[in-house]
């Protein structure tokens, strides 16, 4: 029995280490505060003393919000978690309209939910004061760690190397009965682990090469604000701009401006409106007619997003786990990284449940196996939503039914914003939000509907083409043979909870 098993069968686990203190890590010292006695959150960067951006956070400036599956997880481990964000200053999204324009036309809906909207600062400074507040949770600031500790037959890892960034040079260890790394994409577990002999698999890579733009606006106090979001999708055909309008706390809107591809939106204090005033909907513009500009726009650029599988190693040391953009990160604009990160940190509670009832061996590979199959299906939307654009490109392992997934997604969301279907149309979001899993809209009664809607369309005689690519006969069979069957891990907490 490795080393999880036997300390829990002693009772508990004695001391758990974090590394980093972003979302990510303070969700998962809140489920491990559960179960050791002393949880230490190990963080570079120093704490701010109110809600501003940490230093280490160099998209915090830009826009951040909960999906609904992010929300239900974040009320249930932070109890009043959304009062307190509202008590802040942030505003509500009840009775605030949504609208929705992408290349086929607009929706616009009314948004009944009571959130709120907020910076990254303010919502990871009240999920930090939530931490701070118990008892056996600690904090280690400006603190890099450097390497892991191993004990001497480099099968477990007993702790970590640490350097305290103020102190250069001076090192120390830090033992701990396990350690989770959620230090994000600037995570260097992989080097790591190569370091110490182990054989770790390359990383799927989507290559997006995309860049967003963000500006703060003041809203005046005479001016109500009756949008929760405005969002003007670009076409990925031609490489135009998206845009996105919503509020946070202090009276404060903010407008980014995004495109996959090496596009980049400008950061250019003259041209940034005239871009707001190019996109495909004059809205966003004419609100901000309104409004006063309060910084100048701010721009963020990733290379490349990775998904790595760890979870294939033929050796994976006792002690270690990951979890959060450390093991898979996506695409920003779709505000699935703090949902996923959410879900992985209730998974691990569950897993850590089950480990005290039922102690089993290999409780960390278990765990990443687990892990793997709630970031499966993230992975492989988000690789259906960017690959469609011009400059996208990937390579990694393959991503099967991507190209049906493409097309088919394109003929939906025409066919839910020409029809005006606003059931079909929130499905989708509430697909690619992680709320329900891919079959609610990927099954033969929704296919054959929009078919036979859509029959005349250029979309549809290419789906139906790459249908016949298939060899079964029933229109379920063909879908089995096309689209990946992805596992129930990331929904069976949902369910129960409902």
């Amino acid at each position: 029995m490795n080393k999880a098993g036997v300390a829990f069968k002693k009772g508990n686990w004695e001391k758990a280490i974090v590394i980093g203190g972003g979302m990510a890590g303070l969700l998962s010292a809140r489920v491990l505060s559960d179960y050791y006695a002393e949880v230490l959150i190990i963080e570079k960067d120093d704490l701010p003393v109110k809600p501003e951006i940490r230093a280490g956070t160099p998209q915090a400036f830009h826009p951040h919000r909960f999906t609904p599956r992010g929300k239900m997880i974040m009320e249930r481990l932070f109890p009043g978690f959304n009062d307190k964000i509202l008590s802040c200053g942030a505003p509500s999204t009840q009775n605030k309209m949504i609208h929705q324009t992408n290349q086929y036309g607009s929706l616009v809906m009314p948004n009944t939910e009571n959130d709120a909207t907020f910076s990254r600062a303010l919502l990871e400074w009240v999920c930090r004061q939530h931490v701070m507040g118990i008892s056996n949770i600690k904090f280690l600031t400006k603190v890099d760690v450097i390497g892991l500790l191993m004990s001497s037959d480099q099968a477990t890892v007993t702790g970590v190397h640490v350097r305290e960034r103020e102190q250069l040079g001076q090192q120390k260890t830090l033992g701990a009965d396990i350690v989770i790394d959620t230090s994000g994409r600037s995570s260097k577990l992989a080097k790591w682990l190569k370091d110490l002999g182990f054989d770790v698999p390359n990383p799927d890579i989507l290559k997006v090469t995309l860049g967003y733009s963000t500006r703060h606006y003041k809203i005046p106090s005479h001016f109500s604000v009756k949008w929760d979001v405005i969002r003007i999708a670009g076409d990925p055909s031609n490489k135009t701009l998206t845009g996105v309008f919503s509020t946070i706390e202090n009276n404060i809107a903010e407008t980014v401006l995004y495109c996959p591809g090496g596009h980049y939106p400008t950061t250019n204090v003259d041209e940034y409106e005239q871009e707001v005033a190019r996109l495909a909907d004059p809205l966003i513009s004419e609100v901000l007619q309104e409004l006063e500009p309060i910084t100048a726009p701010r721009g963020y650029r990733i290379t490349e997003l990775f998904r790595h599988h760890f979870e294939e190693m033929e050796r994976w040391p006792s002690g270690l786990l990951v979890l959060g953009d450390a093991f898979c990160n996506f695409d920003p604009i779709f505000g699935q990284g703090i949902t996923m990160a959410a879900i992985e940190a209730e998974m691990l509670e569950c897993c850590l449940r089950e480990q005290r009832k039922h102690p089993l061996p290999y409780f960390e590979r278990n765990i990443l196996q687990k892990m793997n199959e709630i970031v499966e299906p993230a992975w492989w939307l988000n690789c259906a939503a960017d690959l469609p654009w011009q400059g996208v490109s990937y390579e990694g392992k393959q991503l099967k039914g991507i190209e049906f997934a493409q097309k088919y997604f394109a003929l939906y969301i025409k066919h839910a914003t020409t029809k005006r279907n606003f059931e079909l149309y929130g499905l989708y979001w509430a697909v690619n939000t992680l709320l329900l899993p891919l079959n609610q809209i990927v099954n033969s009664q929704v296919i054959s509907s929009i078919l036979a809607s859509e029959e005349e369309s250029s979309e549809s005689k290419e789906l139906l083409c790459e249908l016949s690519k298939a060899c079964g006969q029933t229109l379920e069979d063909q879908l089995s043979q096309i689209i990946p069957s992805f596992p129930r891990a990331a929904f069976e907490h949902l369910n129960a909870q409902k």
